[in-house]
């Protein structure tokens, strides 16, 4: 892709998602995340009513007095955005790749965040990590995610999710709010899932394109590989054919959102080409409303 069109493109996409963000996700964001993290404050007398639990046992030895831990909510989030690159996110039968649903996605969490003051950063893999960029704020920095992720020509082909979740367990050790977007066309990821789910707070973006779940009613058509490169001549004009695309297909998708569901991992699917902000919204409220 060419300089000029990438900044058309960043351009577009933050026209798009700022205005969503502005109008509509901003508030929601806000209520779904802010004050997930606690941080230790200070101690004080224990009084009747407290929480035993809260009780700081290092203190109420020393001092011969119960004593409790006070904690606040933490003013600021670390948001980090873990993006599939892989050959099949190029796919897209419409006008938006999966790769470029993954950039406005991109774009929509990261102006979310720092529209409340939180820092974001973002990881790129493939079956590598391709690119870590450390959690900044500042719309500078949204707009370089964007544009990374529009631009980016990976190494790779092939999807390592375990390897992206294990890679970024080693890089940000404090808290943070993780959004892991890929169309999970991998195998053997959800020991890390959970790893990473049990010290962070991981949402799973399984992005797809509809024609994967619908193929044409006719036609012989050459369908290859994203990250493989192979090449298979397929007749949807025949009925059993076209059952069996469509039964793989929707096997393969099941399997994903069952890992995810297992692996206690919360998911919101978004299609290439259909538009998402009702996805989010009802996934803000359903989070804020469990808090």
């Amino acid at each position: 892709m060419e300089a000029k069109e990438i900044i058309r493109q960043v351009r577009r996409i933050e026209i798009k998602t700022r205005k969503l963000v502005d109008e509509t996700l901003a508030g929601q964001y806000h209520s779904a995340f802010k004050g997930q993290g606690m941080e230790f404050a200070e101690v004080r007398a224990y009084q009747a009513g407290d929480d035993i639990r809260s009780i700081d046992w290092n203190v109420t030895a020393r001092s011969g007095e119960p004593y409790i831990k006070k904690f606040s909510e933490e003013r600021e989030l670390t948001v980090m955005i873990l993006v599939d690159m892989s050959g099949s996110q190029e796919f897209g039968s419409g006008d938006k790749s999966k790769r470029d649903l993954a950039a406005e996605l991109t774009a929509l969490f990261a102006f979310s965040a720092i529209r409340n003051q939180d820092k974001v950063g973002c990881l790129i893999f493939t079956d590598q990590v391709e690119l870590f960029v450390p959690p900044k704020k500042g719309k500078k920095h949204v707009l370089r995610l964007v544009r990374e992720i529009l631009a980016f020509e990976p190494h790779g082909l092939k999807t390592d999710i375990a390897g992206a979740l294990r890679y970024f367990s080693q890089v940000v050790k404090r808290k943070a709010v993780v959004f892991l977007i890929s169309d999970f066309l991998d195998q053997a990821f959800d020991k890390p899932l959970r790893f990473v789910r049990s010290r962070h707070d991981l949402i799973a973006i399984p992005v797809f394109d509809p024609r994967e779940l619908d193929p044409p009613q006719s036609g012989l058509y050459v369908l290859e590989d994203g990250e493989t490169g192979q090449e298979m001549y397929v007749d949807f004009g025949s009925r059993k054919v076209r059952r069996a695309y469509i039964e793989r297909a929707e096997s393969t998708r099941r399997q994903t959102l069952d890992t995810l569901k297992r692996s206690r991992v919360d998911a919101i699917p978004i299609a290439c080409g259909e538009a998402y902000d009702k996805a989010l919204m009802n996934f803000f409220r359903m989070r804020e409303m469990r808090r």
